[in-house]
């Protein structure tokens, strides 16, 4: 009780001489009424959690975070002003090396600890001009002024909130006519390996099964994502990464220290010790490669869309071909 009034006391003396800046959150019986997959407040803890568990540099993080902003280098204009929004943006922010020519960054966490974590990491950077500010808020109500941003950018965050375009259509308006988002965002192929010997374990020990991974978005669904949330020019690609660890547990630890555990609403809170460690024995037997270690899957799917603007490519008019299909093939098709 004694560490908790502390860490109060911390946290509001901080929120008094910090320049921080905590918005307001919305709680789930205050919101408007909709289906919730995901426990919000859970996550936030797992996200202050991550932040004391994550040491320096992750080789998978940091894979997706450069191919996010090697896209800045594929544009010819530059994003004066910038939001890193929640997930890995310790990464983005220690690896942008200016590109995107930023001048203004806001870095955006529901996490405080996250937040100041990413706030004690720029402090340790060398002075690179960015006028960089810190808020602690929550993804799904994002505290932004409407066409302010020149740039978003989301690395492995936004597959956590309970909807995903309402959390896409804010950053589109946020967004200035003709700025970018790009968002990285787990796909469904993710943790396929630890899905099976779950699902195996559980039929074995318990006689059924429950839901122990989160649920994710598949590809197909991406670009209707970006089309239901009002993007134009959408475009969306996908890669996956393998990971190895010495075993399950190393896994396990792993996803902790990136606060990608499950945050299920509905979940079974007590996972038995027998069926946790048949899980780490099949996962073993079922996968293990030659030298011992075991494969861990990430799908991770990238976003990009743009706010509409006039000088966009547009869509010509239907039926305004000139050359019909027909003709393509007679002219290139087989001859044979």
């Amino acid at each position: 009780m004694t560490g908790l009034i502390l860490r109060r006391n911390l946290l509001n003396r901080f929120k008094e001489n910090s320049s921080i800046i905590f918005a307001s959150f919305s709680s789930d019986a205050d919101a408007n009424p909709r289906l919730k997959i995901f426990d919000r407040d859970l996550k936030r803890k797992q996200r202050d959690r991550a932040a004391w568990l994550s040491h320096g540099k992750d080789t998978f993080i940091d894979s997706v975070a450069e191919n996010l902003l090697d896209r800045l280098e594929d544009c010819k204009k530059t994003f004066p002003t910038a939001l890193f929004l929640g997930g890995s943006m310790e990464a983005l922010r220690r690896l942008s090396h200016g590109r995107g020519g930023i001048e203004k960054l806001t870095m955006m966490d529901m996490s405080y600890d996250m937040v100041q974590r990413c706030r004690s990491v720029e402090a340790e950077m060398a002075d690179d001009g960015i006028e960089t500010s810190f808020v602690v808020a929550d993804e799904e109500f994002l505290p932004i002024r409407e066409s302010s941003l020149d740039l978003v950018i989301s690395c492995l965050g936004l597959h956590w909130t309970n909807d995903l375009p309402g959390a896409m259509i804010q950053c589109r308006l946020a967004l200035k006519p003709d700025g970018l988002f790009i968002a990285a965002i787990l796909g469904g192929e993710t943790l396929k390996e630890l899905r099976i010997a779950c699902t195996v374990a559980q039929m074995e020990r318990e006689g059924g099964i429950s839901a122990r991974v989160s649920p994710l978005a598949q590809v197909r669904d991406a670009g209707n994502l970006l089309t239901r949330s009002g993007f134009a020019l959408p475009g969306v690609d996908v890669d996956e990464y393998t990971v190895r660890y010495n075993n399950a547990l190393d896994l396990i630890e792993h996803l902790r220290a990136m606060g990608e555990t499950n945050a299920l609403l509905q979940r079974n809170n007590i996972l038995k010790k027998e069926t946790a460690l048949a899980t780490a024995a099949i996962y073993q037997s079922m996968f293990a490669a030659e030298d011992g270690t075991v494969p861990a899957t990430f799908q991770v799917i990238y976003m990009t869309g743009w706010r509409e603007h006039p000088s966009q490519q547009k869509a010509k008019r239907r039926g305004s071909a000139t050359v019909s299909f027909k003709d393509i093939q007679r002219e290139f098709g087989n001859k044979n």
